[in-house]
C-alpha cells in the first residue's frame, strides 16, 4: 500500500510523525503552497529558545533587557518562518514537490 502524505496547514513536532511525515518514509509527500513543516510553530520555538538563553545569560551574570530578548524572538520567529515554508524544503528536495491545492486529487 503506497504512503502518500499531503502537508496541506501546519505539520509541527509529534504531530508529522503522527500524520505519516518525512520519518515515516512517505513514497510521496507534497505540500501545499501555505503549509508549513518544523519542530514546532515559530513564536513556540522563540519562547522555549528565549528562556533558555535568558537562564544562560542569567548564570554568566549577563543583563538581559527586554529589548534584547524580543530582537531575539523576533530573529527565531523569522527563521522559523523562512526554514518552515514548503518552498524551502521543495528548494532543498526534502519532499515531492509543491501541488495547488485545486489538484490534489488528480
Amino acid at each position: 500500500v503506497p504512503k502518500i502524505t499531503v502537508v496541506i496547514g501546519g505539520s509541527f513536532g509529534a504531530g508529522n510523525y503522527a500524520m505519516c511525515g518525512r520519518a515515516y518514509s512517505p513514497n510521496f509527500m507534497f505540500f501545499w503552497p501555505n503549509a508549513r513543516i518544523s519542530v514546532m510553530g515559530g513564536p513556540q520555538a522563540a519562547g522555549v529558545l528565549a528562556q533558555v538563553e535568558g537562564v544562560t545569560k542569567k548564570k554568566r551574570g549577563i543583563q538581559w533587557t527586554k529589548e534584547e530578548e524580543e530582537k531575539f524572538k523576533a530573529e527565531v520567529v523569522k527563521a522559523y518562518d523562512r526554514e518552515g515554508s514548503p518552498y524551502y524544503a521543495t528548494s532543498r528536495i526534502w519532499d515531492d514537490g509543491i501541488i495547488d491545492p485545486a489538484d490534489t486529487r488528480r
